[in-house]
């Protein structure tokens, strides 16, 4: 029997799902009734959990029932068993040795099971109720389509029918979408054995690939899709009944309607990121430089102030040198013009001899 394990976790902030082969029997069987806790029984669901997780369990199974079609896709018939694990140990314990570490829910189609974390599950896995809706519609997938859904459709399909719009968010940022080149299809299915930014970015693309099938024939597009992938067993001879085009042209179509939506956001996104990133380095240059010019500025007007006191004595001194010269100047001229001058008056001439008087 072929086991096929899927995850849902989050990466770089995109919530992405992880199938990976195991070995069922490495794995501690989950108690379809739990000694200590609830089990909850409705329609075709049971939910178990520990009995702090109830009011968790609760909202599961109301969701479960809420929304129990996929589209496209007939409505499920199978029991779903959803196990609530009530801790990180139970949790590793049920999922087994193989599944990632980072996984936060894991959906095993071939025994129509979904084992999710409790309440101790970190804010980064998810919503519970977008987790759920994800792992039942691999299940309902599986129930329909059986193994012709490759990892890459399924993965998409998961995501589209929870409604995990954010995966797109990836395009409006990635540098990918400026110089990189779409993939086939064929070479998408590559794309998930990679890790961080790889399989970010093929989580992302799976996602838009069947958002443009959902929208590509109308509303009962995917149905007759579905309809003949199925009785054909050939995802190219489906595309071509259910939407009258090659699967060469279908993967030039999705990847002109991306580049045409996320292309230019992209790039502007960049842009701005740059500039940000540049508009940080350089800030706190500027202002040193600023502090460096206030500071040599503050020297500048110290050293002219002094210059100037110091012009301002050098003059005052000329000042009082050129008074002093010319006062001496002054001294010297009044002992050169004045009169010899001698203690005494000098002689009278003579009185003439009058011998005749006057008359």
């Amino acid at each position: 029997m072929r086991l096929f394990w899927c995850l849902c976790f989050l990466m770089a902030g995109v919530g992405m799902t992880q199938p990976a082969m195991a070995q069922p029997a490495m794995a501690q069987p989950v108690p379809s009734t739990p000694s200590a806790g609830v089990r909850l029984d409705a329609g075709r669901f049971t939910v178990v959990a520990d009995r702090r997780d109830e009011r968790l369990a609760r909202s599961l199974l109301t969701a479960a029932q809420a929304r129990d079609s996929f589209p496209g896709l007939p409505r499920p018939t199978a029991h779903v068993l959803v196990a609530v694990a009530p801790d990180q140990a139970t949790f590793r314990a049920w999922v087994g040795p193989f599944a990632p570490e980072w996984g936060a829910a894991i959906a095993i189609p071939d025994e129509q099971r979904v084992i999710m974390q409790g309440s101790f599950a970190g804010a980064d896995a998810g919503d519970p109720l977008v987790v759920l809706r994800h792992e039942l519609a691999h299940l309902a997938l599986h129930e329909a389509m059986g193994p012709l859904p490759p990892r890459w459709f399924d993965e998409g399909y998961a995501s589209v029918a929870a409604g995990e719009f954010t995966r797109e968010q990836i395009f409006e940022t990635s540098i990918g979408m400026v110089w990189r080149t779409l993939p086939s299809l064929e070479a998408l299915e590559h794309g998930f054995q990679g890790g961080g930014m790889e399989a970010s970015w093929s989580y992302a693309m799976a996602h838009r690939i069947v958002s443009e099938l959902t929208t590509l024939g109308g509303p009962q597009g995917l149905d007759h899709f579905f309809r003949y992938w199925k009785a054909t067993g050939s995802f190219e001879k489906a595309v071509r009944e259910a939407y009258g085009i090659t699967g060469e042209a279908f993967e030039k179509h999705w990847q002109q309607q991306t580049r045409r939506r996320y292309g230019a956001l992209s790039v502007v996104t960049n842009v701005s990121a740059a500039v940000g990133l540049f508009a940080i380095l350089l800030v706190p240059l500027f202002i040193s430089k600023r502090r460096r010019d206030r500071r040599r500025l503050e020297a500048m007007r110290v050293v002219d102030a002094q210059q100037e006191a110091a012009a301002r004595a050098s003059a005052l001194q000329a000042l009082l040198d050129a008074a002093e010269r010319a006062e001496a100047g002054e001294q010297m001229a009044d002992v050169t013009h004045a009169p010899d001058v001698t203690d005494e008056d000098p002689p009278l001439p003579p009185a003439p001899d009058v011998r005749y008087p006057a008359q």
